[in-house]
């Protein structure tokens, strides 16, 4: 290195094309979030950098050649943009997706437009990213994050703890399987709780998956053969926590709102079963109302 400043418009420039080159989707993107991580500026802001000196450059061609083996741009940044919060992320927990914000926002929209306070559970809660979300979003709202993995826990407690005072002090952390009913029976009491979301483990295990899902943890990402291992035995634990009228919102694949909607239906205390799209149109969850009898 000649000890001159590099420009920040050549290194992006050749970083989007390395990236491009590994098969990544969002190569500028991706290379810009990069660079504002190694320089400590705001993505906005790095129009504003001059130059880059040659330990700056040194971490920002290491971290460009790391994504281009397809390791998760959030684990390289250390955090993931979810909603309104930012979370820390990493090995051993998944990494919430922007498409969970569907989820979030119909949640968000249905708290928001009833008096509260509301309870709201968030099973398979992983690194916190709903309940944080929603505790940040709707003030009048106590949150329970239940998760039964103990490294994604690990995760999940630090999240909460990390949250501005007012949303972490109304999120709870538990330690629980929900397909459980029994354990599940004795930490949610029977019909009390406003609203629940679910983004499960729900990918079918013969499906095809991108390189970056490799780095999530397996128990996150499958849900057994059909994808619906957990959402099947979930349904009937949802059923017992929800208040008469309260809402329930699951993430499923793309190949199973079918046979979501029908375990619903069939369970008998959900009415307004609701399959619900992405703006993209593909199907993202499945939205019902407790039965009120």
């Amino acid at each position: 290195m000649s000890g001159v400043p590099a420009r920040p418009v050549d290194e992006l420039r050749s970083a989007a094309t390395r990236l491009a080159e590994s098969g990544i989707d969002t190569p500028r993107r991706d290379a810009e979030w990069l660079l504002a991580h190694v320089l400590g500026v705001d993505v906005g802001r790095l129009v504003m950098v001059d130059g880059i000196d040659e330990p700056g450059l040194g971490a920002f061609r290491d971290a460009v050649e790391q994504r281009a083996q397809r390791i998760p741009l959030q684990h390289i940044v250390g955090t993931a943009a979810f909603g309104p919060v930012d979370l820390a992320v990493g090995p051993g927990v998944f990494i919430p997706r922007p498409e969970t914000e569907y989820l979030l926002e119909w949640a968000v929209g249905h708290l928001g437009s009833s008096p509260g306070p509301h309870v709201v559970t968030d099973l398979c809660s992983g690194s916190g990213a709903l309940a944080i979300a929603i505790a940040t979003m709707v003030p009048e709202t106590r949150v329970l994050a239940v998760e039964a993995d103990g490294a994604a826990l690990q995760w999940l407690r630090r999240n909460a703890a990390d949250a501005r005072c007012a949303p972490g002090s109304r999120v709870e952390v538990a330690d629980a399987d929900v397909t459980d009913a029994t354990l599940m029976a004795g930490l949610v009491g029977s019909a009390s709780v406003s609203l629940v979301v679910a983004n499960p483990p729900y990918v079918p295990l013969d499906a095809e998956v991108g390189p970056e899902v490799a780095h999530d943890p397996a128990r996150a990402v499958f849900g057994g053969a059909d994808g619906m291992s957990v959402i099947v035995p979930m349904v009937p634990v949802i059923a017992e926590m929800l208040e008469p009228g309260g809402l329930v919102g699951i993430e499923h694949d793309d190949t199973t709102a079918a046979p979501v909607t029908e375990c619903l239906r069939a369970s008998g205390s959900f009415e307004d079963v609701t399959p619900r799209r992405d703006l993209a149109g593909r199907p993202r969850f499945v939205t019902a109302r407790r039965t009120r009898g």
